[in-house]
């Protein structure tokens, strides 16, 4: 298997609930799915026929052999799933309340694997090589992860196509500037960025697309796409910018509609489309998770993509 795409970061096990409209404390039962910003992406990425893997970690426990199973049935490589001998897999529950935007309690203490990550961990041939590469904001949220991500795009040299989710958690940081100081790093180091407007004011100190796009394009970055959510997706590049409408769609859970719109950027990247195209093709990837209950098992496959796209011409 030759690797296509390598993501770093996060992964857990999402607990969704199957009553909606009630708070998680009054919830009987939940369904599981595979979770995580880096893995999202990376199964979205498979179900468009990419190759790729996921360079994460789990605990020696039943959930991080779920992990593993999971990413096989996807088509995802587990090749780089480590193990962290002293900590659980995360767990994340989902209250689907908003469903745009549903708060999640995260069970990642005292720290989670996939930020125990070290150069050992690291499989540096794939990451000089691998045709695209995908890191994250909370990826550098705290150490050894934050100093390992750092080699990883130092020994990358910001090669095409090095792509930077600026995927901001709060509750992954003790305040904003040090988000910004961590994350503005990054953006010297990459080639793409990608993130919502929350997301492009904590890397460069403006929520205004646009401006938010010159000021990361003028760190040498060379596509920015920042996601407006009812206002579309900005696609900003040395030669302009451009605004795709978003798709309409009645909103069933709002996460990883980003991690598909991820996979689909990675599978555009691939495919060496324009930046416009690009943007069309993930926002419909996008839309379509997010009239669905998961998120892993919610990506869609080409054919979907496809149908939606030309129902808009």
């Amino acid at each position: 298997m030759t690797i296509e795409a390598l993501t770093v970061g996060r992964v857990g096990v999402d607990l969704y609930p199957e009553q909606s409209g009630v708070a998680l404390a009054e919830v009987r039962t939940f369904a599981k799915s595979l979770g995580g910003t880096a893995t999202n992406v990376a199964v979205a990425a498979a179900r468009l026929g990419r190759e790729t893997a996921v360079l994460t970690k789990v605990g020696p426990d039943g959930f991080g052999d779920y992990v593993r199973d999971a990413l096989t049935g996807f088509g995802v490589s587990p090749s780089y799933v480590g193990t962290s001998p002293d900590l659980l897999t995360p767990v994340v529950f989902c209250a689907l309340d908003p469903p745009e935007d549903p708060p999640l309690l995260f069970y990642r203490l005292p720290t989670a694997p996939d930020l125990t990550i070290t150069p050992d961990d690291v499989p540096w041939d794939v990451v000089s090589a691998v045709p695209v590469l995908w890191v994250t904001g909370t990826g550098v949220s705290t150490e050894p992860a934050r100093g390992t991500q750092r080699e990883i795009l130092k020994t990358r040299g910001r090669r095409d196509h090095t792509v930077l989710d600026m995927d901001y958690r709060p509750m992954f940081w003790t305040d904003v500037a040090a988000a910004r100081e961590q994350i503005s790093w990054m953006l010297d180091h990459v080639s793409v960025a990608v993130g919502n407007r929350t997301e492009a004011e904590v890397a460069v100190g403006t929520a205004d697309p646009d401006e938010a796009a010159r000021r990361i394009l003028d760190r040498g970055v060379s596509l920015v796409m920042i996601k407006k959510g009812a206002d579309g997706v900005l696609v900003a590049t040395r030669d302009g910018s451009w605004t795709v409408p978003p798709h309409p769609i009645d909103v069933v859970c709002g996460l990883g509609a980003g991690d598909a719109f991820g996979g689909a950027l990675v599978h555009g990247l691939l495919s060496g489309w324009e930046p416009v195209r690009i943007a069309e093709y993930a926002n419909v990837a996008g839309a379509i998770v997010a009239g669905r209950l998961a998120c892993a098992d919610a990506m869609p496959v080409p054919a979907e993509i496809e149908e939606r796209l030309q129902g808009d011409q």
